[in-house]
C-alpha cells in the first residue's frame, strides 16, 4: 500500500543567523505537519516592521537562527491529524493570533484575542514550543509568530490559518495576515468609526492606508492623512476614494 504520510521537504528559506545580520539563503528542511497543523507552500510573502523589530533583538524573545516572516499567501501541502476544514490545495493567509472559535474571547464580538491559545512570541509551535525546521546540518531553526513565512514551506497551527478566495491576487490577499487587518480593524473594531465622522490619519504607510481603507468602509465623511513623505498625498487620497 502507498504511504501517503507527509515527508520532510527540502526547500529555500532566508535564515537569519544572529541580530542585525543580513538574511541568508539556504536549503533547510520541513518536517511534517504535526496533529493540529498544516504544511503550507508560500506563494507570496511581504515584509511587516514587527519582523525588522524582532530582526534586531538581540536578548529573548530575539531567538536565532530564525526565520522571519508573517504576511503571506500559500496553498496548504498538508495536513496533520485532526486537522478539520482544510485540505491540500486550499488557498489559505496565516495569522500571527489565532482563533480557536471556542473560548469567550473567540466567541465574542468584542475581542480577537484567544484566550486557549494566547499569543506569545515563542521559538517554536504553540502546542508544543517545537521547532519544524532544521538547516542542512539537522540543527534546529526557530519559529516567529508560528507562522515563518520567509521559506517555500512553513507549518502553521490550524488555529492560525485562513481559508481565502484563490481569486484574490496573492500581493494583496498577504496583506490580510497583518497589515490590512490591523489597519481596517482599528478604524472598524478599536475606534469605532460612525457613519459622517472625521477621522484623521497619522502615518500612510501599509497600516495607514489600510485604516484610511476601513474609515471609508466605515462611512467617514472626511479623511485627513497625515505624513511627513509628500509623494504619500496622492496614494492616500486615492485609499479614501476607492
Amino acid at each position: 500500500m502507498e504511504d501517503k504520510c507527509p515527508k520532510p521537504i527540502r526547500c529555500k528559506a532566508a535564515v537569519c543567523r544572529a541580530a542585525g545580520e543580513p538574511l541568508a539563503v539556504e536549503e533547510v528542511v520541513v518536517d511534517p505537519p504535526k496533529a493540529h497543523e498544516l504544511r503550507i507552500k508560500i506563494v507570496c510573502t511581504s515584509l511587516c516592521h514587527s519582523d525588522v523589530t524582532f530582526w534586531r533583538m538581540k536578548d529573548f524573545p530575539g531567538v536565532f537562527p530564525r526565520i522571519f516572516g508573517h504576511e503571506a499567501f500559500g496553498v496548504v501541502e498538508s495536513t496533520g491529524e485532526h486537522v478539520e476544514g482544510f485540505a491540500a490545495g486550499d488557498a489559505v493567509v496565516p495569522t500571527f493570533l489565532a482563533q480557536c472559535s471556542e473560548c469567550a474571547d473567540c466567541r465574542s464580538s468584542r475581542s480577537n484575542v484567544c484566550s486557549k491559545y494566547r499569543f506569545a512570541v515563542r521559538p517554536g509551535m504553540p502546542r508544543d514550543d517545537t521547532t519544524r525546521f532544521r538547516d542542512g546540518d539537522g540543527n534546529p531553526i526557530h519559529h516567529l509568530f508560528g507562522v515563518s513565512s520567509f521559506s517555500e514551506y512553513t507549518v502553521v497551527d490550524v488555529t492560525q490559518v485562513v481559508k481565502v478566495d484563490p481569486a484574490v491576487p496573492p500581493a494583496t490577499a498577504c496583506l490580510l495576515s497583518c497589515g490590512a487587518t490591523t489597519g481596517v480593524g482599528a478604524a472598524w473594531k478599536l475606534a469605532k468609526v460612525e457613519p459622517g465622522s472625521s477621522v484623521a490619519i497619522f502615518g500612510l504607510g501599509a497600516v495607514g492606508l489600510a485604516v484610511a481603507e476601513g474609515a471609508r468602509i466605515c462611512g467617514a465623511s472626511k479623511i485627513i492623512g497625515v505624513d511627513l513623505n509628500p509623494d504619500k498625498e496622492e496614494l492616500g487620497k486615492e485609499r479614501s476614494l476607492a
